[in-house]
């Protein structure tokens, strides 16, 4: 019997919202990700990253805001060193029919499924608030990446329940609406890097905006500085040993740190007298070095808002003939009678 997605070509899809600047949560989380994969010179799939702005306005309620994150985040990507040559990067908004499955998705999602959420709980937790677009976020998101046929979905670790629901919608459907004619949807599969499956924040929560305890990206001077020395640390005297596994501030050293560094570095906190303040100037020191390029890059592009906008156009256009390919067929299957 062929694996469930041997008959699909395949398709790289992953999305990220625009709720604020993006932070080194975002990056090593996600966005790192992103950027590897559409670059690869040896891929052989087709590769769809979009800003995801309906569902940021789950939360954002300033339209001038959203429109500025939006843009903030393509400029932010191609700063970073995606290569639109090579794979797409638009907004979600640009590709009406997301929304049109999603509905169709949710007329087949239980609400007993979307009341399991840990995503919802926790954004609700958070102070977030409850809404309807929060708690059928999952749904939005299965559309997201059904609609463009993903096969791989390059996410943080906290979105391997959404992707799992996304399975689950692939194969409702499937069955559903599909009977022995071949599916319609592959079964998506979450691409998530292990080692950084959650970046901590300066007050040693995860990176979140939710939590305001995050490190930008792009932040520079005094901000970063302030940041980055705003780490929570424990109370242990300058000249004690300490563990660096328990640190928040060798947490982040160690996204940056080679193999060498992260051992010298790690034997210095274990031999005493080196402190806290030590290992945050190395870590600010670090952040700057590794972003020092993109940071020019980006300043660079921000005065070619015109060029941002025609990556995003080109985009658009690509996504919107793969998501209308797709949306044919499950109009046919569904039974949604049209005359156009």
């Amino acid at each position: 019997m062929p694996a469930p997605n041997s008959t699909f070509p395949d398709v790289i899809a992953s999305g990220i919202q625009p709720s604020g600047a993006l932070h080194l949560g975002n990056y090593f989380g996600a966005l790192r990700q992103h950027i590897a994969l559409g670059n690869d010179e040896t891929r052989r799939d087709e590769a769809y990253y979009f800003i995801v702005n309906y569902h940021a306005l789950t939360s954002v309620r300033d339209a001038e805001a959203l429109k500025s994150y939006t843009f903030d985040v393509a400029l932010d990507y191609l700063a970073l060193g995606f290569d639109p040559n090579k794979a797409n990067l638009f907004l979600q908004s640009d590709v009406p029919q997301v929304v049109e499955l999603a509905w169709i998705l949710l007329c087949l999602t239980p609400v007993s499924q979307l009341e399991k959420g840990v995503a919802f709980k926790d954004k609700v937790a958070q102070g977030m608030s409850s809404n309807s677009g929060l708690f059928t976020y999952p749904i939005l998101q299965a559309a997201d990446i059904l609609i463009y046929g993903g096969t791989r979905v390059p996410v943080g670790a906290d979105q391997k329940q959404n992707i799992e629901i996304s399975r689950n919608l692939a194969q409702m459907f499937n069955r559903t609406f599909c009977e022995d004619d071949e599916p319609i949807f592959p079964i998506p599969e979450p691409l998530i890097l292990e080692d950084v499956a959650v970046v901590p924040g300066t007050d040693g929560q995860k990176m979140s905006k939710s939590y305001g305890n995050t490190i930008g990206i792009f932040d520079e001077g005094n901000v970063l500085k302030k940041s980055v020395m705003s780490i929570v640390t424990d109370s242990t005297p300058l000249e004690e040993p300490k563990d660096p596994e328990t640190d928040n501030a060798f947490a982040l050293i160690k996204l940056f740190a080679d193999d060498a560094k992260r051992e010298e570095i790690a034997s210095a906190y274990r031999a005493g007298g080196f402190g806290y303040g030590h290992a945050k100037k190395e870590l600010l020191r670090m952040i700057d070095d590794y972003f020092a390029e993109a940071r020019e890059r980006r300043k660079n592009l921000a005065e070619r808002p015109d060029y941002i906008l025609d990556v995003l156009r080109q985009g658009g256009e690509a996504g919107l003939k793969k998501a209308e390919q797709l949306m044919q067929p499950v109009r046919e299957r569904v039974g949604l009678l049209t005359t156009k």
